[in-house]
């Protein structure tokens, strides 16, 4: 028996030809399996089959004992088949058996042999494939029988006396022994060289970077170029713990074939060399490409192994002089450890080569490149005389710039160990780069009290520097009070004035060598470090508290300890390494799903898992989310998804080809940006944590990007696209942050070659970013008013901080954001007004030096009406004249000696939006009168717990900020048939005039205009113009269309499929309104009904203007015959614009006013928000699994219901439960009471069945539960809820009918169990935030009122966002209108506005009835 380890793949023909062998055969593989130790350790096995197509049989990991392999051959049934394509079978061998996936073990040198058994001549070329399988390190035997062709065998294997020819199958027995005994004595003998290869270069790995001269020069000898490449690739150990190798190629410029960590397979590395084409250019900088080389391939994020002690070496091959200088380059590459080969010819210069080359004996020449072959082996020695001779320096490489304190302690315990850490303190130095515009460098001791020894800006010199650190005594003193030193760093040090360099992004770190516990409280300055952006490492020797040094630290890793300060050398390594380590952040891959990329998919997943491998996947570090996209956009999970990378790496394995066409990318950028770079998907963007896209794109986009991205960069996003050559190169740079952040590739299968250049610009990127302070995003007037009296003296520095950490957030600029703060007690005092500085940095400053300013009684009412006076004013520089959010952060201390409701309504009437913090002696109260909403009066203990509400208060302000006006998206629709001429200029000036009373705006009302007749033609679409002035514009320069006939079905089919989309600008799935106004004058000649209907189902209310020949079929075409008007012709439409004096509601004791019956119509179906109704549908899991939980799911129902408000014209709720078949236990319009709701509710009795359809439910409930028929007011404005509770996972899909749902404006929330799914409770909820889970269905109670209170939200405070309303009805609008119109009798003006708006048969009419009523009788609280 053969006691060897080795790989034996035997390649069988399986065509008709061979079956009446097949008896030899298996006795063949049998009897040579018998001689073999079969083991995990030991021989394996594999058999392939092939006659036109390889199959295989079992591969080298399939089987590890030998009677499993002996049981599996000796039943083999040959496949048949014709023609014999054995080269085609020999690629296959190659490609997909000699892997580590099939259990290879190549990589680790065990011998690879291949036994090829064969009975003709192939159909195809053999040559090249065994070629390919020899230069792979395969050993190659064959076997001919009957038909075979002797040359043809003879040319496949490794050498003519390994090919054997027999006459008959029945010679297959004494070839199988001549195998055993002569040609296996080879891999014994192959096994000892391994083993004394393995001896020498152990320990010996070497990161080895060829740099190839690919200029004009070198065309016609490149090929000589890439063999030799290939050849000495082929000598070296390619595996992670050994040999790593990258290749550039240069000329004017230099370029990345792949870097040291693109391949850890030694075949994938050669398949690469193979594929590698010239580079070409002029002329030829060798000094740029060295440069190019140490700074982006010499290191970590590159696959460098410098910082553990590997050998570095560069082999330039240069078949010319440099234009540029090469001396610089050469020397900091050998200053950082590289050692330097040089090869020239005879048109290189050598004494260049000689300077660049680490010493004379390192320089190899040939005449021509042809001759390379020459010397190689010349190469390989030098190559190991280097490793033995030249020693290995560890280099060190921090990020570019920093801000470094050392914080020293210098108390009396430390005396004796205070030499070592002044030591430590300058190995430290040593290793970075002290000089202006890179590293600044502070020394902090303390011990009672600290003292700093330099700030940032005291030295420039490193030597300076050094000579201060060398002379440093030690202070002592007693007793050591670590938090008293943190706080003066956070106040002293870490500031302008300083140096500090904070405010310009530059990275601040702290170094704290403590050698006991803090008599003080650390945590709250260690938190307002934190805070501040400050990365914190904390050493400690074993006289500190470990625990203490971990909560002082930026993170529990960063806490290090030594026994004694003399021990420090021996973590210096490490905290250079963590400090080195960088966050990436909150990455979202964006990935082309659409039918173009099917066959790249598999290379786009790949290529995702492999950058997520570079990531460190936790909770507080980086996170992932991935969306697919084609027509329609699709996350397949979000940022807060998964907390570990194995779940990422799981999940993008498992992602399928979402398949469609055709591709929107502006529709998918727009999604991402409104649903997956959330607080609610796991963003972290508010907390100043970098926000990544990478954009993998196939083709050019069918829909407008432009738009979106800007959106995405305006949010701080950073946007990386890559392309292939489908792809639109000028879109691709479009879209991405940087046209240099722009990558592209010929196909996916490329994307390896690209991989490092992506993560070095991400990287480059994230330095940049990381200490940046995220921004609430739009432009507001910000104003301060602080709490000076008696009662906050203690308090105020921790006032000071946070009106300092908050502006940190904003974007100061003359036309950003503005801030002004006032100080008051007694009497208000202004510090600064909202134009008093218009840089971040000056208004930081001046916040640094507010002195308290002390005084009593508290006056808060005067304060409030003092900044409402003379703050809130122009001649201060508030804009709220123009538009510009006003926001007042009210903090205080105490109870108000004055009245403060009447300046607090003022601030309010004024449109300020008020936030209100107090502490714990303050009224709470009170706050809450002050605060715009009861909701944003915030409160803290004390103030030096502000920090603990900060992030509260900015997302509070990034929501009132975006949301500070209703939005509407309206399309007019215009009939331009030639039956409209004469009118059409009428139609034009009434379009005008509508769009003049918009608030045109990107975040607010955004207008489109499409012409008809008979085909329909978009003028601008809903994100072509972002002002009022440009659309007043376009539609002033409109032209009739003129054509005929006249099809408005097909019209409105049109802007349902291309104006309410994404893409074109529509805000549907943000929940905007969408509002057709529809202006038709005559009959159409295509059917209206279909279409109509359609743009009902998506939400879109329509308006319409006919006139005499169209007004019945422009009702039958709006969403309510009110919503419809008529005149004679178009020339008097003017006249619904001009009420005031048409209509009798505008009669006697009414002002004379500009509102028009059409705009009243125009706003008073938006739904007033102090009316909430909704219709609630509860969908109960009602199968097998949850027989015993469904007490407690009808319980939890019934408690629900008890909160609601079910009435005719309030809340109406419905019951459906399910398991394999939905089923209605009551409908929205069965019960109109509690009382009868409850009723049936407590009746209710288990369904029972099985399997789990929740996708056939969700369909169920859209189609028979949320329309008319059974009671829904969607076509109202009324916000339609489902609420989910489902205790398993479902067997059906949930995906379509769940978007169908949110399509339909249906607010999902999703109550699963442990034995739910949480990640289909995600994809169906409408947003993963609104996915709740409970342990069993017992604990429902717990989470009732999460519920409860997220139903509100959606109700109440963004009752805007569902796409079937059409928004709210905005009280201010309707009582500026209206205002003084109180003197007409109440009755009369009722009937009046009910005859004239024909209302009277809407569903709404009674909401707005009561509403008026209220304001006509109290117009003043209006």
């Amino acid at each position: 028996m053969y006691c060897i380890q080795v790989d034996v793949v035997f390649l069988l023909d399986g065509s008709y030809k061979m079956q009446e062998g097949v008896q030899s055969i298996r006795d063949f593989l049998g009897q040579f399996a018998e001689h073999l130790a079969i083991g995990p350790e030991k021989a394996h096995l594999a058999v392939i089959q092939y006659s036109d197509k390889p199959t295989t049989v079992f591969l080298l990991n399939t089987y590890t004992s030998k009677g499993d392999v002996m049981a599996e051959v000796r039943n083999i049934n040959l496949k048949g088949g014709r023609p014999l394509n054995t080269g085609e079978a020999l690629d296959y061998v190659k490609n997909y058996v000699f892997t580590s996936t099939s259990g290879s073990r190549l990589v680790e040198g065990i011998p690879q042999i291949l036994i090829l058994l064969s009975g003709g001549k192939s159909e195809d070329d053999v040559l090249v494939p065994s070629q390919r399988l020899k230069a792979a390190g395969i050993v190659i035997f064959t076997v001919g029988v009957k038909d075979a062709d002797e040359a043809e065998m003879q040319s496949i294997a490794h050498s003519p006396n390994q090919a054997f020819m027999l006459r008959e199958f029945s010679d297959l027995s004494p070839v199988k022994q001549q195998l055993l005994s002569t040609q296996f004595a080879q891999v014994r003998s192959q096994e000892q060289t391994k083993l004394v290869e393995t001896v020498a270069s152990d320990g010996n790995m070497r990161d080895i970077v060829f740099l190839l001269d690919g200029s004009d020069n070198t065309r016609k000898g490149f090929p000589a170029i890439r063999d030799f490449l290939y050849k000495m690739i082929e000598n070296f150990y390619v595996e992670q713990k050994k040999d790593r190798v990258a290749v550039i190629q240069y000329s004017n410029v230099a370029v990345a074939n792949f870097y040291l960590n693109s391949f850890l397979r030694k075949e994938d590395m050669l398949n690469s060399v193979r594929g590698l084409s010239h580079k070409g250019g002029r002329p030829l900088n060798t000094g740029a490409a060295l440069k190019f080389v140490k700074e982006n391939v010499f290191t970590s994020s590159s696959g460098s192994r410098y910082m553990d002690g590997v050998k570095q070496i560069l082999i330039l091959l240069s078949s010319g002089r440099s234009r540029d200088n090469v001396d610089e380059p050469a020397s900091a590459l050998k200053e950082f450890g590289v050692l330097v080969v040089g090869i020239g010819t005879k048109s290189s210069d050598s004494r260049e080569l000689h300077n660049i080359s680490h010493d004379s004996s390192f320089v190899l020449t040939v005449s021509e490149l042809i001759e390379l072959p020459e010397i190689q082996q010349q190469l390989l020695s030098t190559m190991t005389r280097a490793i033995v001779q030249v020693p290995t320096k560890t280099p060190t490489k921090w990020a570019s710039r920093k801000d470094i304190v050392f914080v020293l302690d210098g108390s009396d315990g430390t005396r004796s160990g205070f030499p070592a850490m002044r030591d430590f303190v300058e190995g430290i130095l040593e290793k970075i780069k002290l000089e202006k515009d890179r590293d600044r460098v502070s020394v902090v001791q303390y011990s009672r009290e600290p003292g700093v020894h330099f700030y940032f800006n005291t030295y420039r010199a490193k030597k300076d520097i050094v000579n201060t650190v060398r002379g440093l005594k030690h202070k002592g003193g007693r007793p050591l009070n670590t938090g008293a030193a943190l706080q003066y760093v956070i106040d002293n040090v870490f500031t302008a004035s300083s140096g500090c360099r904070r405010l310009e992004g530059v990275p601040q770190l702290l170094i704290l060598l403590s050698g006991g516990r803090s008599f003080d409280n650390v945590d709250t300055p260690a938190a307002a470090l934190k805070e501040l952006g400050v990365k914190v490492f904390a050493i400690g020797t074993r006289s500190s508290d470990s625990r203490e040094m971990q909560r002082i630290s930026q993170d529990p890793s960063h806490a290090m300890s030594v026994s004694d300060f003399t021990d420090l050398p021996s973590i210096q390594q490490q905290l250079l390494s963590s400090v080195e380590t960088v966050v990436v952040g909150d990455v979202v891959f964006l990935l082309d799903g659409s039918d173009g990329t099917r066959s790249g998919f598999p290379a786009m997943r790949d290529f995702v898992q492999r950058v997520v491998e570079k990531l460190t996947v936790e909770e507080n570090r980086d996170r992932v989310s991935v969306v697919q996209y084609s027509r329609e956009p699709e996350a397949n999970f979000y940022l807060n998804t998964y907390t570990t990378k194995e779940n990422v790496v799981d999940a993008v394995t498992g992602l399928r080809h979402k398949g469609g066409r055709p591709l929107n990318t502006g529709a998918a950028l727009q999604y991402v940006r409104d649903n997956v770079f959330t607080a609610s998907s796991g963003s972290r963007r508010l907390d100043g944590v970098p926000q990544l896209l990478i954009l993998l794109s196939g083709g050019r986009s069918f829909d407008n990007v432009d738009t979106p991205a800007a959106a995405l960069k305006e949010l701080g996003v950073r946007v990386f696209g890559i392309g292939t050559r489908s792809s639109d190169k000028r879109e691709m740079q479009r879209i991405s942050q940087d046209p240099s952040y722009a990558l592209s590739v010929s196909e996916f299968t490329d994307l390896p070659s690209i991989q490092q250049q992506l993560l070095s610009s991400v990287e480059a990127v994230v330095v940049e970013v990381t200490s940046e302070s995220p921004t609430v995003l739009g432009i507001k007037d910000v104003v301060f008013l602080l709490d000076g009296s008696d009662g906050t003296r203690s308090g105020f520095p921790a006032m000071r901080d946070f009106v300092q950490r908050v502006v940190e957030k904003f974007t100061v600029e003359e036309n950003r954001d503005r801030v002004s703060v006032v100080q008051y007690s007694r009497e208000p005092e202004n510090h600064f007004n909202l134009n008093t500085y218009t840089t971040k940095e000056d208004i930081v400053a001046t916040i640094e030096g507010i002195r308290h300013k002390g005084g009593r009684p508290l006056n808060t009412g005067a304060a409030l009406q003092h900044v409402r006076d003379n703050v809130f004013n122009a001649s201060s520089g508030s804009r709220h004249l123009e538009g510009v959010p006003q926001i007042l952060i009210l903090l205080n201390g105490g109870r108000s000696f004055d009245n403060v409701n009447t300046p607090a309504s003022a601030l309010k009437k004024l449109g300020v939006k008020v936030f209100a913090v107090g502490t714990r002696s303050s009224d709470i109260r009170e706050l809450q009168k002050i605060s715009y909403n009861p909701r944003f009066a915030l409160s803290v203990s004390e103030f030096t717990d502000l920090p603990n509400v900060q992030q509260q208060l900015m997302s509070a302000l990034e929501i009132q900020v975006l949301s500070r006006a209703p939005s509407r998206d309206v399309v007019f629709l215009l009939d331009g048939s030639d039956g409209t001429r004469a009118g059409f200029p009428a139609m034009r000036d009434f379009v005008q005039r509508v769009v003049e009373t918009l608030a045109v705006d990107e975040n607010k009302d955004r207008v489109a205009l499409v012409q008809y007749s008979r085909d329909p033609a978009a003028q601008f679409y809903l994100n072509t113009f972002n002002t009022k002035d440009d659309i007043v514009n376009t539609v002033r320069g409109l032209r009739h269309k003129g054509g005929r006939p006249l099809n408005t079905g097909a019209a409105l089919q049109y802007v349902r499929d291309n104006i309410f989309t994404a893409s074109s600008g529509s805000r549907s799935l943000q929940g905007i309104p969408q509002m057709l106004i529809l202006l038709s004058g005559g009959r159409s000649n295509d059917n209206v009904d279909v279409s109509a209907s359609a743009l009902k189902e998506s939400g879109v209310l329509i308006f319409g203007i006919g006139t005499r020949n169209s007004s019945r079929e422009v009702e039958r075409i709006v969403t309510d015959p009110s919503y419809s008007q008529s005149v004679s012709e178009f020339t008097d439409i003017a006249r619904v614009q001009e009420m005031t004096k048409e209509t009798q509601i505008f009669q006697s004791g009414f002002p004379k006013s500009n509102v028009d019956l059409f705009s009243l119509l125009f706003h008073i179906r938006l739904v007033d928000k102090s009316i909430a109704r909704k219709d609630v549908v509860f969908l109960l899991d009602g199968s097998d699994g949850t027989r015993s939980g469904f007490p407690a799911m009808r319980d939890f129902v019934q408690r629900v219901v008890e909160k609601l408000t079910v009435e005719e014209n309030r809340d109406r709720v419905s019951v459906v439960q399910y398991s394999r078949e939905p089923e209605a236990n009551f409908y929205l319009n069965t019960y109109t009471t509690k009382e009868n709701v409850v009723d049936a509710v407590t009746g209710l009795r288990h369904k029972g069945g099985r399997p789990l359809n929740t996708g056939a439910a969700l369909q169920y409930v859209r189609d028979n539960v949320f329309t008319a028929s059974s009671g829904s007011r969607r076509l109202d404005g009324v916000p339609q809820l489902l609420i989910l509770l489902s205790g398993g996972r479902s067997f059906d899909n949930v995906d379509t009918p769940a978007a169908a749902l949110k399509e339909l404006g249906v607010k999902v929330f999703a109550i699963g169990t442990r034995s739910s799914d949480s990640r289909e409770m995600q994809r169906i909820s409408q947003d993963p935030s609104q996915a709740m889970s409970v342990s069993d269905f017992t604990d429902l109670p717990s989470i009732q009122q999460q519920l409860l209170s997220s139903v509100e939200t959606v109700v109440v405070g963004v009752t805007t966002e569902t796409p079937t309303v059409l928004g709210k009805f905005h009280r201010s609008l309707i009582a500026e209108k209206c205002r003084g119109y109180h003197k007409i009798p109440v009755k009369q003006c009722l009937s009046r506005i009910s005859q004239t708006f024909r209302a009277s048969s809407s569903n709404c009419y009674p909401l707005w009835k009561q509403w008026l009523l209220e304001l006509l009788q109290k117009p003043q609280q209006f």
